[in-house]
C-alpha cells in the first residue's frame, strides 16, 4: 500500500520547483511583507488565545471541497462567501485548504477570503493549510494574505521545522506544526521550544508556534483515531496553543477532548451542513474535558 503523505510531499516538491522557475522567490517574499504590514502580526495565535482566555473554545472554521479519506464534500463555488458565515457564526479563524490534487484547493482560495475580510474588516485570521515543504509555499501564503501556515512533523524533520517556523516568523506569521505520531509530535515540541525566543526578524514580533494533533493519519488517510489526542495532548508543553483537528463532529466530540485542548479545527462536518452557523457556534460554547469530568 501506497504511503498517501509522501506521494504528496514529493508532488509539492514537483511544484515548488516549477514556481520557483516562474516567480523567484525573493520577488515572492517581499509581496509577503508588504502584506504582513497590512494584515497585522502574530493575528493568529493571538485571536485563539483570546477566545480560550475568554472561557471560549477557538473554533478554527475550514473551507474545504475534498477530503482524500471522504472523497468530493462541496462545490464551494465562493469561499470568500462560506467563510464570512464562519465568521459571523463566531468562528474564531478561518482555515483554507491550499493543495490542489487532493483538496482541490488553491491559493486563490486564501485571497478570496482575505479580500472578504478586508472589505468587512471582520478581523478573522487565516490559516493557509498545505503540505509545505518549502520556504516558497510559506512566502505564497503569506503574499496571499494569509496569517498563518500549516507544518506536517510526519513530513519534514526537526532542522526543516524549525528553519521554516523562523522564516514563516520572519514574515510575521504565526505557524501551526501539527502531528498524528508521538516521535513526530514530540518533534514539533522540540522545534517549539528551539524557537521560542528566537527572533526571526523584524516581523516578527508576536507571532508564535502553536501544536495541533491530527486524529487522521495522512500516512493512510482513512485510519481516524479520535483517541490521539488523549495519548498526545500531555506531551504538550503548558505555553504553546493546542489545537485539535479532525474527527470532530458536535459538541460531544469536543467535550470529549482532553481540557488542555484550547482550539479545534473543523471542516467536513460544517463543510457538508445544510447551515454550518449552529455548529460554528454550539463548538464555541463546548468545554472541552467536560465529559471526562
Amino acid at each position: 500500500m501506497s504511503d498517501f503523505l509522501e506521494t504528496v510531499v514529493r508532488e509539492r516538491r514537483a511544484y515548488v520547483a516549477a514556481a520557483r522557475a516562474w516567480k523567484p522567490l525573493e520577488q515572492v517574499i517581499n509581496v509577503a511583507r508588504r502584506t504582513a504590514m497590512v494584515r497585522g502580526l502574530g493575528r493568529f495565535a493571538r485571536t485563539l488565545r483570546e477566545r480560550r482566555a475568554a472561557g471560549t473554545l477557538a473554533v478554527i472554521a475550514e473551507v474545504k471541497r475534498h477530503s482524500p479519506a471522504l472523497g468530493p464534500l462541496g462545490a464551494i463555488d465562493d469561499p470568500g462567501r462560506l467563510a464570512f458565515v464562519y465568521g459571523q457564526a463566531g468562528a474564531a479563524a478561518i482555515s483554507v485548504l491550499v493543495e490542489p490534487q487532493h483538496w482541490r484547493g488553491s491559493i486563490d482560495d486564501v485571497v478570496a477570503v482575505r479580500s472578504v475580510e478586508r472589505g468587512v474588516g471582520w478581523g478573522v485570521p487565516i490559516l493557509a493549510k498545505d503540505v509545505t515543504v518549502d520556504e516558497y509555499q510559506i512566502a505564497e501564503a503569506g503574499a496571499a494574505g494569509a496569517d498563518a501556515v500549516l507544518l506536517i512533523a510526519e513530513a519534514l524533520s526537526e532542522s526543516d521545522l524549525v528553519r521554516l517556523i523562523l522564516f514563516a516568523r520572519d514574515l510575521g506569521m504565526d505557524a501551526l506544526v501539527e502531528a498524528h505520531e508521538a516521535d513526530a509530535f514530540s518533534r514539533a515540541v522540540r522545534a517549539e521550544e528551539a524557537t521560542r525566543d528566537a527572533a526571526g526578524g523584524a516581523l516578527s514580533v508576536g507571532t508564535e508556534t502553536l501544536l495541533g494533533v491530527n486524529a487522521r493519519d495522512l500516512h493512510q488517510p482513512s485510519r481516524l483515531d479520535r483517541g490521539t489526542i488523549h495519548l498526545l495532548a500531555p506531551l504538550a508543553p503548558r505555553g504553546p496553543i493546542l489545537v485539535a483537528e479532525s474527527g470532530i463532529t458536535s459538541v460531544e466530540d469536543a467535550e470529549a477532548l482532553p481540557l488542555r485542548v484550547d482550539a479545534v479545527l473543523v471542516g467536513t462536518a460544517l463543510v457538508q451542513a445544510s447551515d454550518p452557523t449552529p455548529l460554528v457556534r454550539a463548538l464555541s460554547g463546548a468545554r472541552p474535558g467536560r465529559a471526562l469530568a
